[in-house]
């Protein structure tokens, strides 16, 4: 911490994306639609990837009982859960379209549910979506299957109904066990509920449990963080997801119910974000990158160890880059050199499916420079190091000359601690993983075309 100055500070408490995607999803465009994500499919289906690769599933699941003030993600707020059966029988509708192009069957290796509050449904609501998956694809064995589960809303007898239907991995929405954060942000939730669900969950036998921490929310301070640290590393989940809030009011209503002053300053989140990695390396968990950590023995960590570490939508995953399928309101896919996003609202998505066709509304068709760009962000995202000479073998160039103004902007990151740059590769420092985002931004050829990125959230 006594490297990093105020001027870095300054410097990067600028906007910037986080990279689950590049291009990011910003860059997606209305001219991409049905007909040229139908193309990806049956590309696929006719290509060599069709048997050998297994697909990745992610299931969006829209219904929430109640507003967290914080939520930036697409959700539908009521109580109403006889919403849910309808939304269940559109699913099944967009299933049995990307059948039609993908064919039956298809193995699968990693399956999330997430929202909103996947367990917003009924355990049968449950069952009726997984049995549906399973008469539609191959769930193989050893995959990862995981849902977010929203601890207000979960016994341990619902977890033991998610054991049986093939859930072994689950995502515990934690956040901050501050009282007085839990208020601000509308989301009261005892750390006693937390801690007797993680409980349960090792009991059944789930396989991995993950927690959701954010910092730089309203009424934080780096001491009452350091609490919630405390008491997080006395859970031990399996893996910790660790997520700076972004404040984008404008962008987003519900976090116009925030007040501004409330929210702690870039130096306050860079200490939060300080002595998480310290209180999370001091309890045994491996920082994976930018955003999370697990323990040694977990498979994410031993993906990171092996060079297997992906990033995706979802965040840092052990599966290889493989297609993602996307089901449900707003979900984001990637198949073959695409990326497709469903309709956003539920009018129009489920619209889109009663006149039979598949609800992606925009998209885009990755280029050459984007697929090395790709590769290049995401090495320093996930094992923060470029080698020059594997990206020119993959990508047929000349890495300094074709990235020469780059490197050049990067030697000014070296001065500053923030990397290495050598005459073979790039390596992110350990200060430099405070700022990774920054990092990887000097390779986004969109962002440094436009500047206006009050879209993103701030890096810091």
């Amino acid at each position: 911490m006594t490297a990093i100055t105020t001027e870095l500070l300054t410097r990067f408490d600028v906007p910037g994306p986080r990279y689950t995607s590049y291009p990011t999803a910003d860059r997606f465009v209305e001219a991409f639609g049905e007909p040229e994500y139908l193309q990806a499919l049956d590309q696929r289906r006719a290509g060599p990837a069709a048997l050998a690769l297994p697909l990745s599933l992610y299931v969006h699941i829209p219904f929430c009982e109640s507003l967290c003030y914080y939520c930036a993600c697409n959700k539908i707020i009521t109580k109403h859960h006889e919403r849910s059966a309808p939304y269940l029988r559109y699913l099944s509708k967009e299933v049995d379209l990307h059948v039609q192009h993908l064919g039956a069957g298809l193995p699968v290796s990693q399956l999330h549910l997430g929202g909103g509050t996947p367990t917003f449904f009924s355990d049968d609501e449950l069952s009726d979506l997984m049995s549906m998956l399973r008469r539609n694809f191959s769930l193989v064995p050893g995959g990862e299957y995981s849902i977010e589960v929203d601890p207000r809303t979960v016994d341990e007898a619902r977890l033991e109904t998610l054991a049986r239907l093939g859930f072994n991995r689950l995502s515990l929405g934690v956040q901050d066990f501050d009282p007085l954060v839990q208020k601000a942000v509308h989301r009261i939730q005892p750390a006693e509920k937390v801690f007797a669900l993680a409980d349960a969950a090792r009991r059944i036998g789930f396989e991995s449990i993950n927690a959701d921490l954010i910092y730089g929310l309203p009424k934080q301070t780096p001491e009452s963080f350091e609490r919630t640290l405390a008491q997080v590393t006395e859970l031990r989940p399996d893996r910790i997801a660790l997520y700076a809030y972004a404040h984008l009011p404008e962008r987003f209503k519900p976090q116009r119910r925030i007040i501004a002053i409330d929210l702690p300053g870039a130096a306050n989140k860079v200490s939060m974000l300080a002595r998480a990695l310290a209180a999370f390396e001091s309890a045994g968990y491996d920082y994976i990158g930018m955003d999370h950590f697990a323990l040694p023995n977990d498979a994410l960590a031993v993906a990171k160890r092996q060079g297997r570490l992906h990033r995706n939508f979802q965040g840092y995953s052990t599966q290889p880059d493989c297609d993602l399928i996307g089901l449900g309101v707003s979900a984001i896919g990637k198949v073959g050199a695409t990326y497709s996003q469903n309709a956003k609202s539920l009018e129009e998505y489920q619209d889109l499916l009663d006149q039979g066709h598949l609800p992606v509304v925009r998209g885009l068709a990755v280029s050459r420079d984007d697929l090395l760009r790709r590769a290049v962000i995401m090495a320093l995202m996930c094992q923060g190091e470029v080698l020059f000479e594997s990206i020119e073998l993959a990508h047929l160039i000349d890495f300094r000359e074709y990235f020469a103004t780059e490197l050049e902007t990067l030697r000014g990151m070296q001065a500053q601690g923030l990397v290495t740059v050598s005459d073979s590769a790039v390596q992110v420092t350990s200060m430099g993983w405070f700022f990774v985002r920054g990092v990887a931004m000097v390779f986004d050829k969109y962002l440094q075309a436009d500047r206006t990125r009050a879209r993103f959230s701030k890096i810091i």
